[in-house]
């Protein structure tokens, strides 16, 4: 019972974030099902996040396209790009060791946060669109930043949305709220994809997966409320999308030393 409290309040947690940030879920998902819930091995608890936090995207989704956050031409493109490169990324992760697996997912998440913090773009077009006259200049943007994106996704066995928002972002130059909105269709995409990987090794609880996707449809109703109030700030989404992933990536990669060296 506790169990199942700590696993439905942790995906609340990632379900919030995903509405907020579009990307942070899984890389707070895999964190708290070791930390938290209490999971033993690593790749079962990236096995069962992968499945938790695609069907958490997945309703986020709904609810950003119903306020028309969505770009749906290039948000496809990126994610079918990077189907390809979850799959690659996902096959060599199950081969690597879990803890150092972790301690390279906490300092990828710090470089990530620091990039983000220190852009200091512009607010975007919000009427870029994936036409026959912007294909030339897009498509391989979308298409390259897809691929690499869905690979060291699947590799750390992440939705990748952290990964997904700046990508798309820097490939199409689209404003933040359009960019969260658009990233949940990889999340989701990339998501099921490491997870049917695990899943074909055996390595997903399914059971957790269902508390923690409960706990995540109600975070994650929270989350765009919050993300559509913090919208308005030219930095400010920006921000808080850096802080929340540097934070768990500071803690993520001293955990993995800790571990690693029987500190």
């Amino acid at each position: 019972m506790i169990s199942d409290m700590l696993a439905f309040g942790s995906g609340a947690l990632v379900g919030f974030v995903l509405g907020l940030i579009g990307g942070g879920g899984s890389v707070l998902a895999v964190p708290l099902l070791v930390y938290v819930v209490g999971v033993k091995s690593p790749h079962i608890a990236i096995g069962t996040s992968a499945i938790a936090v695609a069907l958490s995207a997945f309703f986020n989704l709904i609810q950003h396209a119903r306020a028309r956050n969505v770009k749906w031409q290039c948000a496809s493109v990126f994610a079918i790009a990077g189907v390809a490169g979850a799959f690659l990324g996902s096959s060599i992760g199950k081969a690597f060791d879990g803890q150092k697996l972790l301690l390279l997912f906490g300092i990828v998440m710090i470089v990530i946060a620091v990039f983000m913090a220190a852009k200091k773009g512009t607010m975007g077009s919000p009427d870029v669109k994936l036409t026959s006259a912007s294909a030339q200049r897009l498509l391989p943007r979308l298409s390259s930043y897809g691929f690499g994106v869905g690979t060291v996704s699947g590799f750390f066995g992440i939705g990748g949305g952290f990964l997904v928002v700046p990508g798309i972002m820097a490939a199409t130059d689209m404003p933040m709220l359009a960019a969260v909105g658009s990233s949940l269709v990889s999340v989701t995409a990339f998501g099921l994809t490491t997870a049917a990987n695990y899943a074909a090794s055996g390595l997903v609880d399914w059971a957790l997966a269902a508390v923690f996707i409960g706990g995540g449809i109600v975070g994650g109703f929270f989350g765009l409320r919050a993300a559509e109030r913090l919208s308005g700030g030219k930095q400010t989404l920006r921000l808080v999308f850096a802080a929340i992933v540097a934070a768990v990536g500071v803690y993520v990669a001293a955990r993995g030393v800790m571990t690693i060296t029987g500190a």
